[in-house]
């Protein structure tokens, strides 16, 4: 099992900063990727970042070259840095791990953080 935890959401104004970070505990040996997601008002939960293991950072759209994702896995975390953040940011974000493993056929499953709220308001 793996657990994960969120922390640093908050309140900020347009165009300010925060720092979401995530920790994972438990059996990551078989993580293959970590990430965010975000679900806002009345919207689908949607990916905003992620990394998996041998491949560069993806990022939406809406936020290449605002956001930067960052994964240690010595220390199963991971980390969001939002820069220059807007109103439509506002969101719950949650954290999500995949674990994928294989016998005769492929295997994964989706590990969830608990979610935290980020407000960008004036």
């Amino acid at each position: 099992q793996v657990q994960l935890v969120e922390s640093g959401g908050g309140s900020v104004q347009p165009g300010g900063s925060l720092r979401l970070s995530c920790a994972g505990s438990g059996s990551m040996s078989d993580i293959h990727s970590m990430g965010w997601y975000r679900q806002g008002p009345g919207k689908q939960r949607e990916l905003v970042a992620e990394v998996s293991n041998g491949n560069s950072p993806e990022y939406a759209d809406s936020v290449k070259g605002r956001f930067t994702i960052s994964r240690d896995n010595a220390k199963k975390t991971v980390d969001l840095q939002m820069n220059s953040l807007k109103p439509e940011d506002t969101a719950v974000y949650y954290c999500q791990a995949l674990s994928r493993w294989w016998d005769y056929k492929k295997h994964e499953r989706e590990y969830w953080g608990q979610g935290t709220q980020v407000t960008v308001s004036s």
